[in-house]
């Protein structure tokens, strides 16, 4: 639905809304931080109109604090989302300056990270999760950071999307087509879903 290319990430995203809904409660962002670029997936909670409300709001929080630390951008998520129904999110840092990829989930965003070298052990990595809705219920935070490779290929998913969705996945395509093949095969068609991928070009 959308590809971009960045100086650090080639990007794509795909996202449904809901049968029976006009809009979809699930966002995204690809932002340029002073370390590289941030990318997150957003699903505010339930669906129409109050869910993409929350989500858009979350947003826009992020990108106005892409310069805080992840801790403290989510800490002003939750403050701020107080009145909405708040959202589930996954957070990534990519810093191109270390090498490094630094991601954190509060509730049932997945994120994988597929690596480009076959030889590479674990050939995948899953993102943490820790249970909770920002605006609501904030759990204790903790951010992991991972080294990040050339040709790696960072993929987020809303709960929209079946889990096993990095079953057999070809990630030599370019993100826009991994994110429409992975929409394609693994909605579940009963919710929002956005799949975000984003490869590190550095």
């Amino acid at each position: 639905m959308e590809a971009m290319t960045t100086q650090v990430i080639e990007w794509g995203v795909a996202s449904v809304a809901m049968p029976g809904q006009s809009q979809s409660g699930d966002r995204y962002v690809v932002h340029p931080c002073p370390s590289g670029v941030m990318v997150a997936a957003i699903d505010g909670i339930g669906h129409g109109q109050e869910a993409a409300r929350a989500a858009d709001l979350a947003a826009t929080i992020l990108a106005k604090h892409v310069q805080e630390s992840m801790i403290g951008i989510i800490n002003c998520c939750h403050a701020q989302l107080r009145e909405t129904r708040g959202v589930v999110l996954s957070l990534a840092v990519i810093n191109a300056v270390e090498g490094d990829l630094t991601w954190m989930g509060v509730g049932n965003v997945e994120g994988v990270v597929v690596r480009a070298a076959a030889s590479a052990n674990p050939r995948q990595e899953s993102l943490l999760l820790r249970g909770g809705v920002l605006g609501h219920q904030l759990p204790s935070l903790y951010a992991s950071i991972i080294p990040i490779a050339r040709g790696d290929t960072l993929i987020l998913v809303t709960d929209g999307i079946h889990s096993n969705f990095a079953d057999g996945l070809n990630v030599s395509d370019r993100p826009q087509l991994i994110a429409d093949r992975i929409l394609a095969e693994y909605s579940k068609g009963s919710d929002d879903a956005l799949v975000l991928v984003a490869r590190y070009l550095n």
